[in-house]
């Protein structure tokens, strides 16, 4: 198995190079466009990295949509998504997203306890259900979110309703095999620990696991794996590969922002 191949997403999706930068001026529209209901880079934590942006509907939130940006845990941070919460605000629902400390600087279980600190932040300025959703790592984080061990209060966790984790890492194993491990530095140990499909979830959190049609085996591999593991439903969705999977995010009337909302 050339694992560096399998998990290899852009090398498989034709016009890779130009997501990032069309997500990024997306984002940047978007909080322009929101004006005093983006509330944004806030501290949640000491390291440089440990902020949010939070964005609010209309009147009253129905509750708080917490999205977790992917990258392999090494790339991207918040900036890039702010316009995939357009699609659970024009629901009623608040969404925070966070950055977090990324690889070689902060170990993947570092990186779980930072986003429990974000969501619970988030939880102190936003009532009501939690539902959490992120895409790639930022989906493993999610799933680890749902996790019986989630580094969360435990009022906190009894608010973490949903989780919807979109083409999720749920075992590092075969992380650890590609290069992307000189950096994660994944050994035996945390890959136990930090694999989401080798531990249980928390009883009470409705979990739905999300993968495009269109995905690299490997991820259409390791959503069914969690699925399985964890005895929830999964849905694959025809045509999306790794980048656009999770575009439908900014649209309200989406499948994807329905099982989000819920």
């Amino acid at each position: 198995m050339d694992w560096d191949r399998a998990y290899a997403n852009g090398d498989f999706i034709a016009g890779a190079a130009e997501y990032p930068p069309k997500w990024a001026a997306a984002a940047a529209a978007f909080r322009a466009g929101l004006g005093d209901r983006a509330r944004l880079d806030i501290a949640y934590g000491r390291g440089p990295r440990n902020r949010l942006d939070l964005f609010l509907p209309v009147g009253t939130p129905r509750g708080l949509v917490v999205f977790i940006h992917g990258g392999y845990w090494l790339a991207f941070g918040r900036e890039s998504w702010s316009h995939l919460a357009a699609g659970p605000l024009a629901h009623g629902w608040a969404v925070a997203m966070p950055s977090y400390t990324l690889a070689p600087a902060a170990r993947i279980r570092q990186m779980t306890r930072e986003i429990g600190q974000a969501i619970t932040a988030a939880a102190g300025l936003v009532g009501g259900p939690i539902h959490v959703t992120g895409h790639s790592a930022g989906g493993h984080l999610t799933a680890r979110m749902a996790c019986a061990d989630a580094p969360l209060p435990p009022d906190v966790a009894a608010r973490v309703a949903r989780a919807v984790p979109v083409s999720p890492l749920a075992d590092l194993g075969p992380i650890a095999h590609t290069k992307m491990n000189d950096k994660l530095a994944l050994d035996a140990a945390e890959t136990a620990a930090e694999s989401p499909a080798y531990l249980p979830r928390r009883p009470g959190t409705e979990t739905l696991v999300w993968v495009g049609g269109q995905e690299r085996p490997s991820f259409l591999w390791q959503a069914r794996f969690l699925s399985e593991e964890w005895a929830c439903p999964w849905h694959v969705e025809p045509g999306q590969h790794h980048f656009s999977v999770i575009e439908p995010l900014g649209d309200a009337d989406s499948p994807l922002t329905r099982a989000v909302v819920g």
